[in-house]
């Protein structure tokens, strides 16, 4: 990949600060995974191939793993065929303690939409409202974590010696949460330690005109904003924005105020 060792570590970092969307076992009975932070988390792994910005997650999830005495990773990204197509990946196998576990891993951005939904986990939608995390949680319990127990994942196990009946099963379920421009939210089942910034409109836009504005790259939505930035002001940006919005994409940007504060935010094209 070309990113520099640096940019590569900084990326670690921000993935590992960041908080699981819920704690315990609270959501569909689903368990968390909470591997311990080390003292000076950094990141081992050589990367041979450009990744996405959930599969960089996934090799971050699988350093930290390897980095924890506590856990052994097994093997990652197992592919499930039938007939030569694939029915799905299992994430991980791992062992805590010698108890086999089955892991599943999930990186996402949500924005909360007041809207729609009655439930708090039924009102968070990715920012180009193409996804939901119902929708993903719904994955999850339809989809990824039955896959272990399917007849062609016997056989796959059986190549790794394991037996599905002895396997638990955990999720390691990370995010950023947006909430709308100054809007306060209860929280009730999910973390508000999730939450990073919030969103506007185009037309809550021009309450900004006098700060600065980045758009980083997708694989940059890990950080937290800095200053060492090309800034654009406020025509050039929103004629950059224009043209995401137009293709029905909400950018990420950060923001710098006047009183140099810096804020993490999407423009949403809804």
């Amino acid at each position: 990949m070309h990113l520099s060792p640096q940019h590569l570590q900084d990326l670690y970092l921000a993935y590992c600060n960041t908080h699981l969307l819920w704690k315990g076992a609270v959501i569909f009975n689903f368990k968390q995974l909470d591997i311990p932070l080390t003292s000076h988390p950094i990141f081992l792994r050589k990367l041979e191939r450009k990744l996405r910005l959930g599969q960089l997650a996934e090799q971050f999830v699988f350093n930290q793993i390897e980095t924890c005495e506590a856990i052994k990773l097994l093997a990652e990204n197992i592919q499930i065929q039938k007939d030569k197509q694939t029915l799905g990946e299992l994430d991980a196998l791992i062992t805590i303690n010698k108890q086999p576990i089955h892991l599943e891993i999930v990186y996402k951005f949500y924005l909360y939409n007041p809207t729609i939904g009655d439930s708090e986990i039924e009102k968070w939608i990715g920012p180009n409202r193409k996804d939901s995390l119902v929708e993903k949680l719904s994955k999850l319990k339809d989809r990824q974590l039955p896959l272990l127990y399917s007849s062609e994942s016997q056989s796959t196990l059986k190549k790794f010696e394991f037996k599905s009946l002895n396997f638990e099963q955990r999720v390691l379920f990370k995010a950023q949460l947006f909430i709308p421009y100054q809007k306060t939210i209860v929280f009730t089942v999910l973390n508000k330690e999730c939450i990073c910034g919030f969103y506007i409109t185009i037309k809550q836009l021009e309450y900004f005109k006098y700060c600065q504005f980045y758009i980083p790259t997708k694989l940059d939505w890990f950080l937290k904003p800095h200053n060492i930035v090309e800034w654009l002001d406020y025509n050039s940006f929103k004629k950059e924005s224009l043209v995401y919005l137009d293709n029905a994409q909400s950018p990420l940007f950060w923001l710098k105020d006047e009183d140099k504060n810096l804020a993490k935010v999407f423009l949403v094209w809804w």
